[in-house]
């Protein structure tokens, strides 16, 4: 009880880039102009899904889920990346450790699921065109996404709170830019393979399962396409998802690296630098990545 009390008192702190402290002023900067390119992005996307009639349809109605999941996501960790920049200080309390934490892993959780969504809307276009409009009515669309967040805030608060009944007693240098899973697990007294069980759980449910499920969706997608005589179609018809297909291979790719590959005891630093590309590189370039790739959003943009 004692450990659990110094713990609460004393906090965390993020040490982040704290080993090349002539570098915070041009981190601050790099990554301020990074947090207002996400802002900027995810936001003009998300607005012009709702003021632009061409795209009020399923395919869009999940974009502007997946920009606000994205704005929010960056907001858990950025803002307090840079006041540690500016300040470097990386101290942050042990309430404020778990908020960010929770958050962190809760809108990760629904982005998945998200994502899975976008695929079967994108599976059920091409291959069963004729029904689409049946099958992802605007009550479905809802469904799925209200229920992405149902099925997972407290699962993620049973996490978290697994995690934060832990005893801290050793440093609590926190070798990260943010509070995750795997570096708090690292810094805990007492034994942790049932709560690194239940992180693999959680991840093979709402990680793992929905990439299957993409996976299976674009599989039937390909077949579909393949059987288009024209080349032109075949191109025309994949163009519509192929822009998911880059969102996915982004975020899935660099959080499977960096949350599923072995993790040997000097790779530290090399998680932390991985972490970076599915909390801020992939918020980036997701709206980049719709806009360039997407003609409907490019003509509504112009508008």
């Amino acid at each position: 009880k004692g450990l659990e009390n110094h713990t609460v008192g004393s906090g965390f702190i993020l040490l982040g880039f704290s080993g090349h402290s002539s570098l915070q002023g041009l981190c601050f900067a790099v990554f301020l102009v990074i947090y207002l390119v996400v802002l900027t992005g995810n936001s003009l996307i998300a607005l012009i899904t709702v003021v632009d009639s061409s795209l009020h349809s399923p395919m869009y109605f999940f974009l502007r889920n997946l920009s606000f999941l994205e704005v929010c996501y960056t907001s858990v960790t950025l803002p307090k990346m840079l006041v540690g920049f500016l300040m470097e200080d990386g101290r942050i309390s042990f309430l404020g450790c778990a908020a960010q934490l929770y958050f962190l892993v809760l809108l990760g959780s629904i982005e998945c699921l998200l994502l899975a969504a976008m695929a079967y809307d994108r599976y059920t276009a091409i291959c069963d065109p004729l029904r689409y409009t049946l099958i992802m009515s605007r009550g479905l669309c809802i469904r799925l996404v209200v229920g992405s967040w149902i099925a997972v805030v407290p699962v993620q608060v049973g996490q978290t709170y697994q995690v934060f009944t832990l005893p801290f007693c050793a440093s609590h240098d926190l070798h990260h830019f943010f509070c995750d899973v795997p570096p708090l697990l690292e810094l805990a007294c007492a034994d942790t393979f049932w709560h690194r069980v239940m992180l693999y759980t959680i991840i093979l449910v709402f990680a793992i399962l929905p990439f299957s499920l993409i996976v299976i969706s674009y599989i039937q997608i390909i077949r579909a396409i393949l059987k288009i005589p024209s080349a032109l179609g075949r191109h025309k018809t994949f163009s519509t998802c192929s822009s998911h297909l880059g969102v996915v291979t982004l975020f899935y790719g660099s959080a499977t690296v960096t949350y599923l590959k072995q993790r040997p005891r000097d790779s530290v630093d090399a998680d932390k630098y991985l972490a970076l590309l599915y909390i801020i590189v992939t918020p980036m370039f997701n709206p980049v990545i719709y806009s360039l790739r997407n003609k409907e959003v490019r003509i509504a943009l112009k508008r």
